[in-house]
């Protein structure tokens, strides 16, 4: 005879016995992760990228050596040796001498900083101009910025060269020269970018609740649209110095720039260019720091703009 076959029933079942797989209702909103803000997330991504921390640990070299490195041996960048002409690196002179017997070692750690001390002035002075000409232009609009970005569209179609030759006509070449020549137009790509965002965010929900709050222009400016430009001022200003040290070096090579005894990293460039088949070490050290600044600046460039952008949070 077969055995009918039980099967439970709905008595059998209650809710103890039932346990909830995955996840529970009261941590639908629990943060499984520790709080961090937007700059903490940038310098972990920031700190990802290999290529840009090697960058930055280079970048820390080179500026270190160019403001201990002209003290640590007993000669200065403009003593001359007639007895140690072109001598080559020793003991004494640790990548040997010029044409006149100024220690090399010296004047290549004073030129770098001199060329890093007139790329980053122009930066700044960039920065400040282009930040200040781009706010107002987007801000007042209308009559006042089609004003505005017709004088920007004159000094665009004014070739950088002829500004500098000009300026060295009126004026003896040397720093405040160079600085003041990359300046006169060198702001004009930052008030753009500067504009172009600010036009993205004043028509945002957020600056017209302040608007409505009665802020002013001002407070707008410094407290809602200036923070959030901050990550593409830092970006553009990383490509604005490797493009500025360039412009001193190409200026000082063609006889426009600093002139001798003065140190810069295009006056040594010219003067090893001029011995460079007997001696080619006065064109080599220069050259390696020249081209180390600018690569790593730009590849800084890259990483802080991946860093920075919002949309590449996860």
């Amino acid at each position: 005879m077969n055995e009918t076959k039980q099967y439970p029933t709905h008595d059998n079942y209650s809710v103890e016995r039932f346990e909830i797989v995955g996840r529970k209702d009261e941590k639908m909103e629990a943060i499984h992760r520790p709080m961090i803000s937007g700059f903490q997330e940038g310098w972990l991504r920031f700190k990802k990228n290999k290529g840009t921390v090697a960058s930055l640990v280079i970048l820390m070299i080179i500026i270190v050596m160019a403001i201990i490195g002209p003290h640590l041996n007993e000669y200065s960048y403009q003593q001359t040796d007639y007895d140690n002409v072109f001598a080559k690196p020793n003991s004494d002179h640790w990548i040997g001498t010029d044409k006149f017997g100024r220690d090399q070692w010296t004047r290549l750690w004073e030129g770098t900083r001199i060329s890093l001390y007139i790329a980053l002035l122009a930066a700044l002075l960039d920065i400040c101009v282009g930040i200040t000409y781009g706010s107002i232009s987007a801000l007042k609009g209308g009559k006042v910025d089609n004003f505005m970005q017709r004088i920007i569209e004159i000094l665009v179609g004014v070739p950088n060269l002829i500004i500098i030759i000009l300026l060295i006509m009126i004026m003896q070449p040397g720093i405040l020269t160079i600085t003041i020549a990359m300046v006169i137009t060198g702001w004009v790509n930052m008030a753009r970018l500067v504009r172009g965002q600010i036009f993205k965010l004043k028509t945002q929900e957020f600056i017209l609740a302040s608007r409505a709050l009665g802020a002013k222009n001002k407070h707008i400016i410094t407290s809602h649209m200036l923070p959030n430009t901050l990550g593409l001022i830092i970006v553009n200003m990383m490509f604005t110095i490797p493009s500025a040290i360039f412009t001193e070096a190409f200026l000082s090579f063609i006889g426009l720039g600093l002139q001798e005894p003065l140190a810069s990293l295009g006056v040594l460039i010219n003067d090893g260019f001029q011995s460079m088949r007997s001696h080619f070490y006065l064109l080599a050290f220069p050259s390696i720091v020249i081209v180390g600044l600018m690569v790593s600046f730009n590849l800084l460039a890259d990483g802080l703009r991946d860093a920075l952008d919002p949309r590449m949070r996860k």
